[in-house]
């Protein structure tokens, strides 16, 4: 049995430790107080529950993952006899740099340290990490991260491979889809691809192409409904490269290639925030509707694919 240490046991935490513990591994959750611990260990169960119920993980296995789940507030006690350790604390460079480093001096060489962040680099957060800086990446999990089998280890200029690709094959056998991302730049790699479509999404309704609704639609009912099963790679391949090439010929000038999206900047400044905003207003007004029923919705949607491609033995 392995031990795995995830520090941070918030929701990120929380569903990684979930995950973690449901693939038999010792898994200890860690926080600044024994409470916001205790905290992450309640929604790490709600996530086992939600995997069990909807056949995504067996009853046996979620029994055990609950009997392997522990928390500590004291770091230094928890990483003793740790194989794995997976930093998911708040998106601070200075705070990150500094657990890294307390990390790497106290662990042996053979012990990988990951960072779950979505934003910043790798390169950055182990800068400080100077005793065994080959066994520090990236293990970024999409959320919700006990729903989405996506995890993409990005390594930097110290990264080991072989250490990345053992890494990577411990998250295949939690029953993840990890990629490895063989370059540290901004946005990894799915987050790349997701702020292209972005920008030309919102360019669509600032030109009065279509509406948000009309947009949105496009999107899901459209490229991707059929993404579980069939890549933009695989669409190229498919159709033949010389007919992509022509369409990207056509298409690519018409697009947008801005590298500031001055439409966010303008509604952000005016105080269209979305749903996080005072008044629930962005491209939508979420005063009309229920951020938590479309969480929801798309949540089951999330359970019902993974149950097709997924299934429970």
């Amino acid at each position: 049995m392995s031990k795995v240490v995830v520090i941070g046991a918030g929701m990120m935490g929380s569903g990684i430790g979930a995950m973690s513990a449901l693939a038999g591994n010792l898994t200890v959750l860690v926080d600044t107080t024994a409470e916001r611990a205790q905290a992450g260990k309640v929604k790490a169960f709600l996530c086992i529950n939600e995997r069990v119920s909807n056949q995504l993980s067996g009853e046996e296995a979620g029994k055990t993952a609950s009997e392997l789940l522990k928390t500590s507030s004291d770091l230094e006690e928890s990483l003793q006899g740790a194989d794995l350790v997976i930093e998911a604390i708040y998106e601070n460079l200075e705070a990150k740099q500094e657990l890294f480093q307390k990390i790497d001096s106290v662990l042996p060489a053979n012990v990988p340290i990951l960072s779950n962040t979505s934003g910043m680099r790798i390169t950055d957060i182990a800068a400080k990490a100077e005793y065994y800086p080959e066994r520090t990446m990236t293990a970024h999990f999409w959320l919700p991260a006990h729903l989405v089998p996506l995890v993409e280890v990005v390594m930097w200029d110290k990264t080991d491979e072989v250490m990345a690709e053992g890494v990577k094959d411990t998250l295949k056998a939690w029953g993840k889809a990890p990629v490895l991302v063989r370059k540290d730049l901004p946005g990894q790699l799915a987050n790349r691809i997701l702020q292209v479509i972005i920008r030309e999404a919102v360019n669509i309704v600032d030109m009065g192409l279509a509406s948000p609704e009309d947009v949105d639609t496009a999107v899901k009912m459209g490229m991707g409904i059929r993404f579980p099963a069939w890549g933009p790679l695989e669409h190229i391949d498919a159709i033949g490269l010389d007919l992509a090439l022509s369409v990207q010929n056509t298409v690519l000038p018409g697009l947008k290639n801005n590298t500031k999206n001055y439409v966010l900047q303008k509604m952000v400044e005016e105080g269209k925030n979305g749903n996080k905003g005072e008044n629930h207003v962005g491209f939508y007004d979420w005063t009309k509707r229920s951020m938590k029923e479309q969480m929801e919705k798309r949540n089951q949607f999330i359970i019902h694919a993974l149950q097709e491609i997924f299934p429970c033995d």
